[in-house]
This record gives structure tokens, sequence and C-alpha cells, in this order.
């Protein structure tokens, strides 16, 4: 496999692994001079054609997360679980008020 196989292979497998609407955590951010918080949850918007996630994150912030620079790993079904369990809570208490 030549290099540029090898790069749309991991283009490929990035967009996969990461569809639109994939819910991720920053471990930490690369060499950025204005980097997000660790532990900053995301959602994945689009994989780019160089294999870059880019993300809207919960802060507010939206970022491309680069493989190999920046940390990051999807959410677990748990963490994905507690997340829906906290925002029908959330939508709870607003229809109570």
């Amino acid at each position: 496999m030549n290099r540029l196989e090898a790069e749309q292979h991991f283009t490929q497998r990035m967009k996969d692994g990461y569809p639109p609407g994939t819910r991720i955590l920053l471990l930490q951010m690369g060499d950025d001079p204005h980097p997000i918080e660790a532990g900053t949850r995301g959602t994945v918007v689009a994989v780019d054609d160089i294999g870059t996630l880019h993300c809207h994150f919960d802060n507010g912030r939206q970022l491309g997360i680069v493989p190999g620079e920046d940390a990051f790993r999807k959410l677990t079904e748990e963490e994905l679980t507690e997340e829906l369990e906290m925002t029908d809570s959330q939508d709870f208490g607003i229809k109570m008020q």
C-alpha cells in the first residue's frame, strides 16, 4: 500500500468510526494557541478528506480535532446514557415551572 492509499484508508476509517452525531470527550489538545479544555465533550459534525473531526463542543466552541495531534475518545454507552438522563431530567424540570 502506497502513502496515498494509506492516507485514504485512514480517512475512511475516521469517517466510518466517527459519523456525524458521534459524541466525543476531548482528552488533550496538541499545539493549539487557544486550546479547548481537557474533559470537554463535543459532537462530531463532519470528518473532512484528511481525517480531521470537525466538532461542536458543549462549551459553545467549534474546532477541528486532528487525530495524532489531539487526544480524544468516543463517549461510552454509560456516559451517553447519563447524558440522556440528565437531559430528560432538565426537560422535566422546565415543564414543571
